[in-house]
């Protein structure tokens, strides 16, 4: 059911993207140590700026999380305005 107030009552999947973002980052720390071991510079440097990227990912999400249900509201906030009958019968 759409109610046109999508914009206003989204919501965002900050919890999930907090831990995608810590696997990003230990993958990438790990794929940088090992690139860099293994004598492979380009992919080093590849993996190291996805550290880079996956660290701002990270400082943003915990910002906004600690920003409370501004951002990430609670699970007691409905999705959308409840269907109040009329429209459709």
């Amino acid at each position: 059911m759409r109610t046109g107030s999508e914009p206003v009552t989204a919501r965002s999947a900050l919890r999930l993207r907090l831990w995608l973002s810590l696997w990003g980052l230990l993958w990438a720390a790990f794929g940088t140590t090992v690139f860099s071991l293994l004598d492979r510079p380009g992919w080093a440097a590849a993996c190291g700026v996805l550290f880079v990227v996956t660290v701002v990912d990270l400082t943003m999400v915990v910002r906004h999380l600690r920003q409370g249900p501004h951002w990430q509201p609670g699970r007691d906030v409905p999705p959308y305005e409840p269907d109040r009958g009329g429209r459709g019968r």
